[in-house]
């Protein structure tokens, strides 16, 4: 039996240009910082009957209109949902710790805010990168920074986050010997982009940089096999 053809010509797909478009519409466009103490839940493959809360830095509101939860996680600032390692960590949900209830997306009032600020600050499209947004840090996270010659790595105070037109976001860091004043805010000129500086860096809660800091034994033998196993275990 014969197959019938189409007159019209064959398309030919760009896949490259689709992933692109893809990615594009999962940019971060507009940020608003979490203050009322809500928490992202995840599990651990090792401990299958228990689960963990971590405070959310932010949230953040993509091209594509979703609303995500952000986590200081490992090498970036994370989208809750993108935590998917059995080992690190999987996410299950947001929590309110005042009234336990257990969220499968982020609360409305984070989107409303999140969608009234964005159509407010709507900035004018460039072919350049420019900042559109500043944060403030408000959990004490702290970055491990590797720098690009070999030597010892630093343990550093993140003061703040910015927000770029192409979706990316940066850790500020301190140059301490550029410091005129404190307490450090955002906008001090001795404040840096991390990136701009370090080879790698990751992100750590306040309690786990007070106990690299204090060199507890257990937390630094687990810091050399989870992110530097390649690299001297010195300290600044």
């Amino acid at each position: 039996m014969g197959i019938s053809l189409s007159s019209r010509p064959a398309q030919v797909i760009d896949l490259e240009a689709m992933r692109q478009r893809h990615k594009a519409k999962q940019r971060l466009i507009r940020l608003a910082p979490e203050l009322d103490g809500l928490e992202m839940v995840y599990q651990l493959a090792s401990d299958p009957d228990a689960y963990y809360g971590m405070p959310i830095l932010a949230w953040g509101l993509r091209e594509d209109g979703d609303v995500v939860g952000l986590v200081p996680w490992m090498e970036a600032l994370t989208p809750c949902h993108r935590l998917d390692d059995p080992e690190q960590g999987c996410f299950i949900g947001y929590r309110d710790p005042e009234t336990e209830e257990l969220l499968e997306s982020a609360p409305p009032h984070k989107a409303m805010e999140l969608e009234h600020a964005a159509a407010y600050f709507d900035y004018e499209e460039t072919h350049e990168v420019t900042l559109i947004q500043q944060l403030p840090d408000t959990l004490g996270t702290h970055a491990l920074c590797i720098d690009e010659t070999e030597g010892p790595w630093q343990l550093k105070q993140v003061f703040g986050w910015r927000l770029y037109s192409d979706g990316n976001i940066e850790a500020l860091l301190a140059d301490e010997s550029l410091v005129e004043s404190t307490p450090i805010l955002p906008g001090d000129s001795c404040l840096y982009p991390a990136r701009s500086r370090h080879r790698l860096i990751y992100f750590f809660q306040r309690r786990i940089a007070n106990r690299i800091r204090e060199q507890d034994p257990t937390t630094l033998e687990a810091l050399a096999l989870m992110v530097i196993p390649h690299e001297p275990m010195e300290h600044r």
